[in-house]
């Protein structure tokens, strides 16, 4: 059940990790800023839904090996639904509507809560394998 545990978190911070850093990056260098945009408003829903079963899977499967660590993937679960529900529509409005401002604040607010969930997942990670080797 460790290993197990151990690579679905691993695949949780990975996807996070390579979705944040390196697809919504590529995206924005390799199209022109009126396709990038609507490409990655269209790709967001995707990734949150990816976090969410990751996590819960994760949280699940590490729910025998450590309660903490199956708590800390749960808040990742359970804090990326208002994100997803709440907080990217309410971006995508701003950018809709040209509120440069709010767009700012509220871009930021989610990518500091998906580094906050990447940071969670690291430790976590970094836990399983201590645990597992």
């Amino acid at each position: 059940m460790t290993t197990a545990a151990l690579l679905t978190t691993a695949l949780l911070f990975g996807g996070m990790v390579l979705y944040s850093f390196g697809f919504a990056a590529f995206l924005f260098t390799a199209l022109p800023a009126e396709t990038a945009g609507p490409t990655i408003r269209r790709a967001f829903p995707h990734f949150y839904l990816f976090v969410l079963a990751t996590a819960a899977l994760a949280a699940a499967l590490s729910w025998p090996v450590d309660r903490s660590l199956s708590f800390a993937l749960a808040a990742i679960g359970l804090t990326v639904i208002p994100t997803r529900q709440l907080l990217m529509p309410a971006i995508n409005r701003a950018t809709d509507t040209g509120s440069k401002a709010r767009f700012k604040w509220l871009h930021g607010l989610s990518v500091l809560i998906t580094l906050a969930h990447i940071v969670i997942a690291a430790w976590v990670l970094s836990r399983l394998a201590s645990v597992s080797g």
